[in-house]
């Protein structure tokens, strides 16, 4: 993938940057493995805004991805690699020997013909093999990661993403992840050879008010600049900070430096928390 760059002819294309689908090699999906995406413009199901800023948007297809890569030892042939419209990563169509297609998030580097395999067996740690932990060298960067073993792949299937398998530890393993945390994950978990697909999809700028708006993303207004009956940020005189001993929600709830965060029971499994940004 690519960064391609417009001609600055409007003041709105001077930011803009788009990406080129240089990867691309289909243009239209396999439509039984798709289906419609229901627009619910943050509302729940009594009709109340319950997520701000959503709402309109370009009509999508979501792609069925097979997180959980359970059809072991049938080789599959890499078929296209496609856009998906819900996710950052590419997705790829898999071919197996057997007739049945599915589509897997594709790896950074995967090319059309390409063969692949799932298995619980040790194999040669190729791309795109998916295997148990146990089984994957140490050191090697992985992506679409189970923490329940059949579950299906919970961590790293953003655009770019990746994990890293730092040691082997009898029943566990020991994984940093992209947010630098680093946990235990049993070691008969699949995962997939490889980084995410597309890593340069975060160099993308949006650029201009109407592509957030084909995104599904409403304008956005500041707590200050509003009134104080709308927000406990608002009033004032002129470029007025917040006004409080400390910041609130609209609802009145503290909003800076609250842990939110309950305690889980997989929180023993984390030997270092994610670092704070600055």
């Amino acid at each position: 993938m690519g960064i391609r760059t417009v001609k600055p002819t409007t003041n709105a294309l001077r930011q803009v940057t788009f990406d080129d689908f240089a990867d691309i090699t289909a243009v239209r999906p396999l439509k039984r493995l798709t289906v419609p995406k229901k627009k619910k413009g943050g509302r729940n199901f009594q009709g109340k805004i319950t997520i701000r800023h959503q709402g309109g948007g370009a009509k999508q297809r979501v792609r069925l991805v097979d997180f959980k890569q359970d059809k072991f030892d049938v080789l599959a042939t890499v078929k296209t690699i496609e856009y998906d419209p819900t996710r950052g990563a590419r997705v790829a169509l898999l071919f197996y020997r057997d007739g049945e297609k599915r589509y897997i998030i594709a790896p950074d580097g995967l090319k059309v013909g390409d063969t692949l395999m799932s298995s619980e067996q040790k194999q040669e740690a190729k791309l795109g093999m998916r295997l148990p932990l146990k089984h994957i060298p140490i050191g090697l960067e992985i992506h679409n990661v189970e923490l329940v073993r059949g579950a299906g792949g919970k961590l790293a299937r953003g655009a770019g993403n990746l994990v890293k398998l730092m040691a082997i530890d009898g029943d566990n393993a020991q994984l940093r992840l992209p947010s630098g945390e680093i946990r235990l994950v049993k070691s008969d978990c699949l995962a997939t050879i490889g980084k995410v697909s597309n890593p340069d999809r975060r160099l993308i700028s949006i650029g201009k008010a109407g592509r957030s708006r084909l995104l599904g993303i409403r304008p956005t207004v500041r707590g200050t600049a509003m009134n104080p009956v709308d927000h406990p940020h608002g009033g004032g005189e002129g470029k007025q900070s917040i006004g409080l001993k400390a910041p609130k929600t609209k609802w009145g709830k503290k909003a800076l430096g609250v842990k939110t965060r309950k305690p889980q029971p997989s929180d023993r499994l984390i030997m270092q928390r994610r670092k704070k940004r600055k």
